[in-house]
């Protein structure tokens, strides 16, 4: 298990107790809950994909929520292995939570579950106050010069 020590960064930076603080519960949840594994991919310039491995899991035993800017998946698998004797159990069917923090206007727009995976599509989506803009630059028309002006 490898260990980051973000105290260095601590000491060059003022006003990031936010970042610093994300950064240390990632590092607590990656090496403390490795399941179910997952992929973060940028698709595009604004959007992103989360897949989440589930297999054996259907649509009704998952749930996901956003609340602020966390994003939280939960599955809850139902007790059901008072019939089955197992020999090997080594697809995990535990219950789990994964939260993910999001970025200042990220939004969930879609989730889907296909072949063991639980896809969820996000995308940034500005305001408009705070996308750039172009800002066109005028000139003052000079002023007619006045006939007395001219023979002076």
């Amino acid at each position: 298990m490898r260990t980051i020590d973000f105290s260095p960064m601590y000491r060059s930076v003022v006003g990031f107790d936010r970042l610093a603080a994300l950064l240390d519960s990632a590092a607590a949840q990656d090496s403390a809950a490795g399941y179910p594994p997952y992929n973060i991919e940028r698709t595009d310039e604004n959007t992103y994909r989360i897949e989440i491995a589930v297999a054996g899991f259907r649509p009704e035993e998952l749930g996901v929520e956003v609340k602020e800017n966390l994003l939280t998946v939960t599955g809850r698998k139902a007790a059901n292995d008072d019939t089955r004797k197992f020999l090997h159990r080594g697809l995990a069917e535990r219950n789990f939570e994964r939260r993910f923090q999001l970025a200042d206007y990220v939004i969930v727009t879609d989730a889907d579950l296909s072949d063991g995976l639980l896809s969820i599509s996000l995308k940034r989506e500005l305001p408009e106050a705070l996308k750039p803009r172009t800002i066109a630059i005028s000139t003052a028309p000079k002023a007619p010069l006045i006939e007395a002006e001219k023979a002076a």
